[in-house]
């Protein structure tokens, strides 16, 4: 159940994880794909306590994570594989400027991406047929600051 109707939403998962998800035994009595013991929802405290930190000591994590720490791997792992700033607010509920924030550093959306979109679009400019498109077509240096 979530907070709002708003924080509904869909986010992109891995094959890997969608493939795990396949192996998972589904209880036909519940709509949740993770049921409590006695089904309906899992207590987080007591999840934290059974599950998630048995599973980090046996893993050998070391210092032991919270489970909120998954949103921050998520954001991370989301910006390094290229996903957009923007998707990615809209995947985890949050605002641009809170990911620019925290994570904008990790973005590959950022000046230079936008840069070499720009150039490879630039040939394509007359053929947009707009009397503003200068005759002329500038491709940005390295430094952006000088045209070619």
């Amino acid at each position: 159940m979530s907070k709002t109707k708003g924080s509904v939403r869909a986010v992109p998962l891995q094959a890997i994880a969608l493939a795990a998800l396949e192996r998972t035994a589904w209880n036909s009595r519940t709509q949740l794909l993770f049921p409590a013991p006695r089904g309906g929802y899992l207590s987080l405290r007591n999840f934290r306590v059974r599950e998630w930190k048995p599973a980090q000591v046996e893993a050998g994590i070391k210092p032991l994570r919270r489970v909120y720490d998954l949103r921050h791997t998520f954001a991370t792992f989301a910006l390094r594989a290229g996903i957009s700033t923007f998707d990615l607010s809209r995947y985890m509920g949050a605002s641009l400027t809170m990911i620019d924030r925290h994570y904008g550093h990790l973005a590959r959306d950022g000046r230079d991406h936008a840069i070499s979109l720009l150039d490879t679009h630039a040939a394509d400019v007359h053929g947009v047929g707009a009397g503003w498109a200068p005759r002329r077509v500038a491709i940005a240096g390295s430094g952006n600051g000088s045209a070619v």
